[in-house]
Formats: structure tokens, sequence, C-alpha cells
């Protein structure tokens, strides 16, 4: 068992290490997975994901994410042999560290309302037999009352029309006794690609209310009522800061010039002046001054005990 118990330990770390180190293609974007618009249609009133940002997603969110799970996982008391929930998945970053934690005792299943996202999760933990992968909606789950041990949402609550809603959700599936942890933004100054959105939504205003959402629960008091609400015990919150610094300007802006993640397929909706504005107003934002930018990201966390 020792040795068992080491193999998997090392395998893990494998997992962390590949999510840690994207290569070149993949280490300058972030965005978030949320929601359902087609910005063809020409009336935005939410942030978009489409098929073509799914596409990019892993490209966007990587090394942000590899970043800061590991304290979502460690807020959430995840171990070995435990029955895992990651809602709002992605393309299963946090569902593949997850795995990396309970091992082969122990079973994870990741859920996404998008079937795109879907597809690539599925991709990602294709060779691990303790995985399964469902188009699910977080704020109405599929499964039964009390069956998983653990909860974890890694940067997709913010985007849930109705946050309390999927936290009685995730309580609901819990088992007495289990744990639920969530990270949320906190600020657009301090949000990796918010500060672009809030930049796109006064230019657009139908999309000003999607935007303002996503920073919505980001303070720590409300973050803590709706843990209360929906019936939580012994709820915790932290906050991670972390500064990811770039060579140029250039390097953190260009993958959303290329229509990575929702605020690469908002600012390609834009007419050609508006995009050269938006780029200009970014760019002013972070301080450019010809050389590297440091982009400072801050995400709250919260769990709680059913």
């Amino acid at each position: 068992m020792p040795g068992r118990e080491a193999a998997q330990q090392r395998a893990g770390a494998d997992r962390l290490a590949r999510i840690r180190s994207p290569t070149a293609a993949h280490r300058w974007a972030l965005d978030p997975r949320a929601t359902s618009l087609d910005l063809g249609s020409g009336a935005m009133s939410e942030l978009s994901f489409k098929d073509e940002a799914a596409t990019a997603y892993d490209e966007a969110v990587a090394h942000v994410s590899a970043h800061f799970l590991p304290f979502l996982l460690r807020a959430a008391l995840l171990g070995p042999g435990q029955r895992v929930l990651d809602v709002a998945t992605g393309t299963g970053i946090a569902a593949e560290a997850a795995i990396a934690v309970v091992g082969a005792g122990g079973h994870v299943t990741a859920t996404d309302n998008s079937q795109a996202m879907v597809d690539r999760a599925r991709q990602r933990l294709a060779g691990s037999p303790n995985a399964s992968v469902v188009v699910d909606d977080g704020q109405a789950l599929s499964f039964a009352d009390g069956c998983f041990d653990a909860v974890v949402c890694s940067f997709g609550l913010m985007f849930f029309s109705d946050p309390a809603r999927g936290l009685s959700e995730f309580h609901r599936v819990l088992r007495p006794g289990g744990r639920a942890a969530v990270s949320v933004l906190t600020t657009p100054e301090r949000s990796y690609n918010g500060r672009i959105n809030v930049v796109i939504a006064r230019r657009v205003p139908s999309i000003a209310e999607a935007t303002a959402r996503t920073f919505s629960i980001g303070d720590e008091s409300r973050l803590r009522s709706l843990f209360d609400r929906a019936g939580f015990r012994d709820v915790e919150t932290t906050t991670e800061a972390h500064a990811f610094v770039f060579p140029s300007f250039d390097a953190y802006f260009e993958p959303f010039e290329r229509g990575g993640g929702s605020s690469g397929q908002a600012y390609l909706a834009l007419p050609e002046t508006e995009r050269r504005a938006v780029r200009e107003e970014v760019r002013r934002n972070v301080g450019d001054t010809g050389g590297s930018v440091g982009i400072d990201v801050e995400f709250r966390f919260a769990s709680g005990r059913c």
C-alpha cells in the first residue's frame, strides 16, 4: 500500500506539473466560461462563450487556474478515496487536479452546461478511469441528494444567474459532513480579463449587467452570507493574489484579439474603431510603458460544511 500511495502521489504531482507548465502557445490569456448568448445575434445581453471561445479556452486559462487551484482544493479538504463533484468544469482543469488528490480509490464527476466544454473536458480526462464528465446545470443538478463527499467550483459561481440557488444545490448533493468550496473574482482592477469586459461594457451597455454580475459576489461578507443561507456550517473565506508578468502588453492582450474566451468574443463583435479604442484604454489601465506589464489577479475562496 505505501508503494501504491507513493505512485499515486507521483502521478498527482505530474498532473499538476503539466497544468502549471503550459506550452508557449498556452501562456498568455484567461477568460471565463460563461454563458449562453450568440454574439452574432447583434443584441448582446450576456458575456458569451461560443464554440470558438471554448476551442481556445486552455490557451486562455491553464496557467492562471493552475496557480489558484491548490487553494481551492485545500479549502474543500479533498482527500484520497473521496467522491468529488466539479461544477462548471470548463475543459476539466480542476477535475484533473482533483483526480490527482482522490487517487484511484476516489471518483471525480465533472459537469458543465456547455457541450463544447464537456467535449474538451472528456478529452483531457480520457485517461482517467475514475472520472466522468456530463452536461449539467449547476443551478439544477441532476444528482441524488447526499451522493458526494465534496463539491468544488473553480471560477464559475459568479457566472450563475442565481448563485444562491447554485450553492443550495451544492449543499443538497453533499453527504452530511461533506464540504463545498468555490473561487470567485473580487474586483475588475484585480481580475485577469474582467478589466477588459468592463471597458467593453461601457461601449455595449446591454452586457453591463452581466459584466457587473461577475464581481457581485466577490465581497467577503456577501459570499459568506450566501453560504450561510444555503445551509452551510463552519464557513471559511480566504483571499489570494498573484501578479502575472508579461514581456509586453501585446503578449497579454493578443489572445483576446484572436477571440479567446468570452472577452475575446465580445471584443471581436465590436466595430474596428471601437476595438482600437478598447485596446488603447486597457493598455493605459495596465500602465503599459513599452516594456513588461504586470496583471494583478485576486481570487476569493469560500468553503463550508454540509
